[in-house]
Formats: structure tokens, sequence, C-alpha cells
């Protein structure tokens, strides 16, 4: 009743605002409430709301009202951050009181929602001021007191030569009004006639006469008090009269009291210091365009402001003397010998930087650290100080592109000073740790960064790059609980502090910075590691990686290696389906692995096209299986291509291994003849080769899954539990597999090796092949035989011959798949036994089984042999598993 209730008095108040009809209020108040009843939907549908709205957009298009839809278009943009769940209801009902908008809408009806500018008021000025406050009539005020000595209360008068209008002391807007002032306005009583007549005799030798009857110039002869003024001058950078340009010493004046050969001494002395300072004063002047440089031009002109402030204070003490002084100039050149000779340490400096050619906006960052390692050496302190404070003042804007690589993961643009640079190419989340981002180089292979930056770049870069990783995870907000809260300061003063002068200053520099790094570097590598391991199931991706490449668990391979073998052993072409290969995977390792992780592939490049040929070599159609599992993309940066094409080098030669052992292992027809089973008999020889090849098969296999897989997928998990970034688990997986390659026999070095292993796989299959042939050959012998002895029985009527004969022949069957199946068997045996009589010229069954003994003792000598060899001569980690592997194959030798 409370809703019908609300929904009525609603309804009254909607009637009432849009009809306002009292004689039709009762009809449409019914009839709107009969509709409110009824309507099954509570809310408006927002999505027809919304394609309604694009359709009246385009209708304005269509129908060539452009400017109403952009100005639709506008509007619901604007509207759009202020969207709240009654706007489809608004829409809805503006939609339904639109009529005919394309036709009736006036875009200037829209001018009216435009607020009118507010018209600034008029600008005071002072002549309003002064009519409104009548100054014209106060005319005392502008009267101008004279309070000289000689002035009389009389002058204080009203003078009206001496009063300014009213109009000419206002302001700019009343300058046409202004009246003219008086030459007597102006004039004032001069002063200071007696101190400028001091000025010009002190200076007078100046203007003394350079010439003694035109022939030589005749030396001017000054003060040393004289000389002491323009010393300071000229190392303040002043123009001088005794010193030119150059700082070299005018050759006219000398000084008094000494000889000239003491006064030029004296001379080039002070000329000495003013010529080292001066290429330090010309570079301070330039205007460079890298922040870098411009650094180092402030921070040399702060030193010099420095030097000129002592200076001054040295001139002051020779300024308004109020007691003797002793003026000495070697006194004053002792003096600030000291005070200058840190600058002449950034003079060389700059002096070096000019005659270099090309350099980087970072070298004088290179030679201020180098000159302040060797200013401490040499117990300068005063030049340490200023260089080591300067190097660390100009290093802070160089740390601004590391801070903003190691925190956000970006680059200044046009900054050609930082020593990373992107791709312009956008590659994929997989690739974007190892292609997207690298480090610069010059033509020569050198490092673009400083020298002294070198040890912390492998990091600097590392943390840029985890930092990039983590925004593609959108991830990069994880990072900010792991940062600090104040990074390290690297001033002087707490860089070098005065309890650890004795340390060099590389070490403490490195010290420093190697703080200020791992407070960002920490961050990023413990917040991408533990996404990796929490988020993203590292170790899981390698234990499935184990799983499906290195057979870790074997009944679940061996269901695998048998459903391939059967299609090869049954001469089935389906194997080579990637379809089916990847469903006999898939069904392998559903128990453990979902299905879509795991895909199978077939490459064409070692499929051979016989299905009779192909089973016959571990070298064709078997390297051709490549399986894959699809892994995260952030564990594809751990786990690389080239990682997964060592596994899958792994794989194949487990794969190879499992199939010699598979067709040793296939049950063989017992059909033994007389004599066959003897020690020396044909069985006899082919079951003790049979046990060899089995022994060496599976020699190899135990010695790939105790000595080289289990080991060595432990000390993974362990490494990458140490492993302080992205780029040292990278490193410890890549470790892992090249180590497993070569412990496997897989290097360049053990190819001859390798390849004699697989004769030896070979070797197995032509030994099965072989056997099979001979127990197909002896059963049709033996039926024949059979045949014709029942037919030639003396005591078996001809008709009961027939009726032997006829039973046993076999008598076809239905055929099925099986049946094809062995059709193909047998198709296969028969083509094995046109081979082995073509290859073999006819020789017996023994006889070969003897050359095949005889090739498996050689294979085994030289398999084990090489190993040996290579072992001892090599200095490899892996020589170690080589030999062990040789001395578990020596057993199998016959001395």
């Amino acid at each position: 009743m409370a809703f019908l209730a609300q929904l009525g008095a609603s309804t009254d108040e909607l009637v009432d605002a849009i009809v306002g009809i009292p004689e039709t209020r009762d009809i449409f108040r019914e009839a709107v409430l009969r509709l409110l009843r009824n309507h099954t939907y509570l809310r408006t549908n927002q999505f027809e709301v919304e394609d309604r709205l694009k359709g009246l957009e385009e209708r304005f298009r269509v129908v060539g009202r452009d400017a109403l839809a952009d100005a639709f278009r506008k509007r619901l943009e604007a509207l759009e951050p202020h969207h709240n769940k009654f706007t489809p209801d608004v829409f809805h009902f503006l939609l339904e009181l639109a009529d005919q908008p394309a036709q009736k809408t006036d875009l200037t009806a829209l001018d009216a929602l435009i607020e009118p500018e507010e018209i600034p008021p008029p600008k005071l000025t002072w002549k309003d001021i002064a009519r409104e406050d009548g100054w014209v009539q106060e005319r005392d005020i502008w009267l101008f007191n004279r309070h000289a000595p000689d002035s009389s209360d009389d002058e204080d008068v009203a003078d009206l030569r001496t009063v300014a209008s009213v109009e000419s002391l206002t302001s700019a807007s009343s300058v046409d009004d202004r009246a003219p002032r008086t030459a007597l306005d102006s004039a004032f009583k001069p002063q200071g006639e007696e101190l400028l007549q001091q000025v010009r005799e002190a200076l007078s030798w100046r203007d003394a006469s350079t010439k003694n009857g035109g022939e030589q110039p005749e030396k001017v002869t000054i003060s040393t008090l004289q000389l002491l003024r323009e010393v300071l001058f000229m190392l303040s950078g002043l123009p001088t009269t005794f010193f030119d340009a150059d700082c070299s010493p005018s050759p006219l004046y000398q000084l008094q009291g000494i000889s000239t050969e003491a006064s030029t001494a004296l001379f080039n002395s002070f000329a000495e210091c003013g010529r080292k300072l001066a290429p330090l004063r010309a570079f301070s002047k330039r205007k460079a365009q890298s922040p870098l440089l411009q650094v180092f031009e402030s921070s040399l002109q702060k030193a010099l402001t420095s030097l000129d402030g002592k200076l001054a204070r040295i001139q002051g003490r020779y300024v308004a003397i109020k007691e003797d002084v002793v003026v000495s100039l070697v006194g004053i050149l002792t003096e600030v010998q000291p005070i200058l000779k840190p600058l002449y340490a950034l003079s060389d400096i700059i002096r070096q930087l000019q005659e270099e050619r090309n350099t980087h906006g970072f070298r004088y960052l290179e030679l201020l650290y180098d000159a302040a390692g060797m200013a401490q050496l040499q117990a300068h302190r005063d030049t340490y100080h200023l260089l080591g404070g300067l190097f660390l003042d100009c290093f802070q804007v160089y740390l601004k592109p590391i801070r903003l690589w190691m925190e956000e993961g970006r680059l200044l643009a046009g900054d050609r000073t930082f020593f990373v640079s992107e791709s312009s190419t956008k590659l994929p989340l997989p690739h974007i740790w190892k292609g997207q981002f690298n480090l610069l180089r010059s033509p020569e292979g050198h490092l673009h960064a400083p020298r002294f930056l070198k040890p912390a770049i492998h990091r600097i870069f590392t943390a840029g790059k985890s930092i990039v990783v983590l925004k593609n995870m959108k991830r990069h907000a994880a990072a900010s609980k792991y940062r600090a809260t104040d990074e390290p300061r690297m001033d002087f003063a707490t860089v070098c502090p005065d309890h650890l002068e004795f340390a060099p200053f590389s070490e403490l520099f490195s010290a420093a910075f190697d703080a200020w790094i791992q407070s960002k570097h920490h961050t990023a590598a413990a917040t991408l590691q533990e996404l990796l391991y929490n988020s993203y199931g590292l170790l899981q991706s390698l234990d499935m990686l184990e799983e499906v490449y290195l057979m870790s668990d074997g009944s679940k391979s061996d269901a695998l290696a048998s459903a391939v073998f059967r299609h090869l052993d049954n001469f089935s072409s389906s194997w080579k389906d990637r379809f089916t290969l990847t469903e006999i995977a898939q069904e392998a390792f559903s128990a453990s692995i979902d299905n879509y992780r795991i895909f199978a592939e077939i490459d064409p490049r070692t499929v051979v096209h016989s299905a009779i040929a192909g089973r016959s070599s571990v070298r064709v159609n078997l390297p051709a299986i490549r399986l894959g599992c699809r892994l995260n993309w952030p564990v594809q940066v751990v786990v690389t291509e080239e990682s997964i094409q060592g596994y899958q080098t792994i794989f194949t030669f487990l794969l190879q291994v499992r199939r010699a052992i598979h067709v040793l292992k296939h049950p063989v027809k017992n059909f033994h003849p007389r004599g066959s089973l003897a020690a020396t008999g044909p069985m006899g020889q082919y079951y003790m080769l049979r046990t060899k090849l089995l022994w060496f098969c599976d020699a190899i296999l135990t010695y790939l899954t105790t000595l080289v897989l289990a080991p060595n997928t432990a000390k993974l998990r362990a490494n990458l539990g140490d492993a302080g970034d992205v780029d040292d688990m990278i490193k410890a997986h890549a470790t892992f597999v090249n180590r497993i390659i070569h412990e496997a026999c897989h290097g360049a070095k053990l190819q001859p090796i390798r390849d004699c292993m697989l004769d030896i796989f070979d070797l197995a299959i032509k030994v099965a092949d072989a056997q099979k042939v001979e127990m197909a050959r002896l059963e049709k012998e033996e039926h024949e035989i059979t045949r014709l002895s029942v037919i030639s029985s003396p005591y078996t009527s001809p008709v009961k011959a027939k009726a032997k004969c006829a039973a046993a022949t076999p008598k076809p069957k239905r055929r099925n798949d099986e049946d094809e199946d062995s059709d193909k068997e047998n198709q296969g045996l028969e083509w094995k036994i046109k081979q082995s009589a073509k290859v073999n010229e006819g020789k017996p069954h023994h006889l070969l089984l003897k050359e095949y003994q005889g090739d498996f003792e050689r294979h085994l000598r030289f398999v084990a042999g090489g190993l040996r060899g290579v072992a001892r001569a090599s200095k490899e980690q892996a020589a170690v598993k080589w030999d062990l592997l040789a001395e578990m194959l020596e057993v199998g030798i016959k001395d």
C-alpha cells in the first residue's frame, strides 16, 4: 500500500508538471498510472538509449546537419564525467519528448546558454584621483622643501618657479596636459670637485707621455699600490691598463724602486696567474644547451664569485687606510697562490676539454672525478674539497635521468648523455626485457657512460627494465611497499665526511653510489621476483618444462614415447599430423598439466616421406617432433626461446635413447629352431648382443637422469633463490640449460662422440629388425616344410592331404584396423627381407650378428676413449661428468 501511495503521489506531480490542465488531469493521471503499473521493466534499457543517441547523431549527419551533430557529440562528452544511474532515464525521457530534432533544432539557441562576459571597470588614473580630491586647489602640497645649510625660512614659502603643476606629476595619462619645466628646476650645486681632482691626479700616470723625442718609449714609473690595484682587477677578470686581454704585461710600466728585471719578473708572475684563470672565466660565460653543461658553468661561476669575494676583501684592506700598512706584492702573491691553486686545477680541466674533439657531455665529470682523486693523493686539501664538491654538485644533474629510469622506467626525450636507448619498434611482451632497451655503445664497443659508473651500470639497467616489466604487468604500484622513505644523499659532506678523510675518494664515492643504487634497485627487483614466484608460477612452469622435456616423470614420458613408437612401428603416417601428436602429448600429461598448455609441432626438415625408412634410424623423424609449452609472458622473460631450444635438444636425445630401448624390448616371436639357443648359435648371439645394447642404452639413460638432470635441476632451484634480480635469474637458467647440454655430450667438441652414440642406437634397430627378418624367414621355411611333408606323406590319401594342406593355409578374415596395421607390418617385413638380401648379399644370420657385434665393440671403444680423452684435455666443469660416463662405459669393453 505504501508503494501504491508513493506511486500515486509521484504520478500526480508528473501530470501536474507536464499537462497542467485541471479539466483533463484525471484522465491523464489514470492513463499514466495504468502504464506505470503494467510496466514490466524497473529501469530504462541503457544500451537501447545509447544506441538511439548514436542513431540520432548519425541522422543529423545524414541530413547534412554536421554542425548540429558536432554540438550534440560535444555535449554528450561533456556530460560523461557526470554520468550516474539516472542518466539513461533522463536521456530516454528527452528522446521521447523530441519532435523532429533534425528539422526543428536551431543552433543559435545555444548562444543563450553562454554566460555574458563581464565588462571590466575603467582603469583608475592619477588624473582622476587629482580631480576627485581637489589637488589643484591645494597647491601648497607641491612645494619643494630645501634643507641646504645656506637656505633660510623665507625660501620655504611658495615659489612659483619651483612649483610643478599638478598635471606634471600625475600619471602618463595626463602627459599632454603637463606644463614645461624650467632649467632652474633641474639645476643643482656641483659637489665633489676636490675628490674628482684627487682621482685624476692619482691616475695621471695613464696620460703620461710614452714617447721621448720620438725615439724609444719611455717607461712610466708606478707605485706598488697602483700595481696591486691593477693586479687584483686583472685576477677578477676586469680590464686593466698594465695587462692586456691575454693577461700579458705591458712593457710601458715599471715598478718604482726596483730593477727592471725584478719588475718584469713580478709582472710575469702575476700575469701567469691571470693566464691560468682566463680559460675558466671564458668558459663560464658560455651559454650551453645541455643541462649537464649548464650546471657545470653555474658551478664555475660560483667558484669564481667566491674568488672575487676573497680578492675584494684583500683590496678592502688597502682602501680608506686608517693606519700605516706595508704593501708587499710578494706577500700578496704568496697570499693569493693557495686561493688560486684549486682554480688552476679547474682551468686545466677546461683546457683539456677544449683540446679534445667530439667529447661527450659527461666528459668533464670523468675529468673532475680523476682530478679529485689525484688532489686527495697529493694532499691538496682545498683543491680536493673544491673538485670533489663540484663533481658531486654536477653529478646531481646526471642522477636525474638515472632516477627517472630506475623509478619510472622512462627515458628523457632527446637526452644524449644517458647510456640507455629504446628501440623504435614495439616488441612483444616476452621480448621487452631483452630487446626493447639497449645500452648505448660507441663504434669501438665502449659504453656510452662515465667510467666511474661502469660497475653499477648493470644494476641501473636492470632496475629500469624491471619497472618497465612491472608496468606491463599493471603492477607498478606494488613496488611502493618496498620503496625506501628517503634516498641517500649524494653531497660532499655525506659522501666524504671528515672522519673518512684518508679513505680514497673513489672508494667513498663507490660506497655511497652503491647505497643509492641499492635503495632503488632492490625495490624493483624484489617486487618483480615476488610476482614471478607467487603470481605467475615460475617454479610451477619449471616443473612443467622438466616433466615435458626432461622426462622427470617416467610413466608419463613412457606413455608419450610408446604412443609415438607404436605409430612408427606400424608404419602409420598419422604421427606426422601435429593435431594427432598434440592429442597424444596432452593425453600423456593430462594428470598434471592443463591440456591447453601443451602443443606439438613437426619440423619438416628432418622428416622422411617413407614410413618404412623413417623407423630404421633415430636420426630421422624423431628430431622432427617438437613439443611446446604455453608459458605466461613474464615467465618467458626468464625462460627464453634459446633455453627452450636447449630443452628440445635434451628431449630429442632422451627420445632417441628410449626408442632404442623400446625396439630391443619389443617382443619377438618365440620360434627357436633346433640348436639355435646354444651359446654359439644365432639366438645365443642375438640375446648376447641385445643384452649389451640394452646395457649401453640403460647406462646412457642412467647417466642423464642421475648425474646430469637431477643435480643440475636442484642447483637451478638454489641459484634462482639466491638471484638478486631478473638478470641473475635469466643467467642462472641459461647456465643450467647450457650445463645440461654440455654434460649430455651435445657440445661442439663432442660431436663425433654423439654421432657414434646415435650409431649404436641405430645398430639396436638394425639388430631388432634383422632378428625379425630371420624369424619371419625361419617361420616361412618351417611352414613350407610342413606343407610339403603333409602332401608327400605316403600314409595320407590325396583327399586328406588336400584337406590338411588347406587347413595349414591361413584363411582370409574380415579386415579391421588391427589387420591393416598387421598388413603394413608384414609389408614392412617383406621390404626388410628384400633390403636385407640386397645389403647383406646373402650373408647368414649368425655372420650378420657377429658383424653387428663387432660394430658395437668398435663404437663402444670409440665413445669411451673419446670421452676419456676430451675429459682430460678440457678444463670445463662438464669434464668430470664425461670422465664418469667413460668409466661407466669401460665396464662393457672386452680386454
